[in-house]
């Protein structure tokens, strides 16, 4: 991977991570599409810090106070004494089931799910799905029925969200795009959903990371240029991701989901077309 190929790629992974259209997806799809290799699910998995710096930067109060009430409660005895100290306990929760099944299927997630096949038909069924979530909560909205906040998430809104997110295993599904779908169909408003998304994104993007770069150390460091590259793409991924929050957070406050609906169908349908039609290689 040269220099100018790790920027594209952070430009892509910063972009791409946090709007509903998969992040693992497009660092597949687009090297395909110029003819690069693969940079891997260890390079995406890496180069997520970057993003995940963004997270943190821009919700530092969030995090700041959840983790506050979470230590307190600890030292009084009583962890689940507020909110606060229960959201943070909630994301704990959710975050157990893409641990749990990434490390049943990490050979799978790091090989045969990377063919463009599963990310095509990733892209296109999560599509679907979003469009369903999207239905019922026009319909709510129609029917002047009231849609939750953040406040209002429980153990059952945090636990089925977290079970949603272990689908972003598959690449092509997208982390925010299963979560947002998720809380859509619990009837979480659209900001609400990518809020919890984000927040409940930062440990298993956090361990995720932590393991590929202890796997993978050994490569990096014997080459000035791995770690160079690597750095580079991390740095702008973070920087282009923090802007991607701010963008999706405004837009979902008066917008639907239909325009990354129309996106990853087209997207999907048009990966699929150049596999089968022998234009890129699955």
């Amino acid at each position: 991977m040269t220099l100018s190929e790790a920027i594209v790629l952070g430009i892509v992974q910063g972009l791409t991570e946090f709007l509903p259209i998969s992040s693992s997806a497009h660092l597949r799809i687009i090297p395909a599409l110029l003819g690069w290799e693969d940079p891997g699910a260890a390079f995406t998995a890496i180069v997520q810090i970057g993003t995940l710096v963004a997270v943190l930067l821009y919700f530092w109060k969030d995090i700041f106070i959840i983790v506050a009430a979470v230590i307190e409660g600890i030292l009084r005895g009583k962890p689940l004494e507020n909110g606060d100290s229960r959201m943070g306990w909630m994301i704990v929760a959710g975050t157990l089931p893409i641990v749990i099944l990434g490390l049943l299927f990490k050979t799978e997630i790091e090989t045969s799910l990377r063919s463009l096949y599963w990310i095509s038909g990733a892209l296109v069924g999560l599509a679907l799905i979003l469009y369903l979530a999207e239905g019922k909560i026009q319909n709510r909205l129609k029917k002047e029925l009231p849609l939750k906040s953040m406040a209002d998430i429980g153990w059952k809104e945090a636990l089925l969200i977290g079970l949603a997110q272990s689908i972003a295993l598959i690449p092509g599904s997208s982390r925010s795009g299963v979560t947002i779908t998720g809380g859509l169909f619990l009837n979480l408003s659209r900001e609400a959903a990518a809020r919890f998304s984000f927040l409940l994104s930062l440990p298993s993007v956090f361990a995720a990371a932590l393991l590929q770069l202890y796997k993978t150390w050994d490569i990096i460091a014997a080459f000035p240029e791995n770690m160079t590259n690597i750095l580079a793409a991390t740095v702008v991924a973070g920087i282009i991701g923090y802007t991607s929050i701010a963008f999706l957070l405004n837009y979902l406050k008066t917008h639907t989901t239909t325009i990354f609906i129309a996106y990853r169908l087209v997207a999907g349908a048009a990966v699929l077309y150049l596999v089968v039609s022998g234009s890129l290689q699955p």
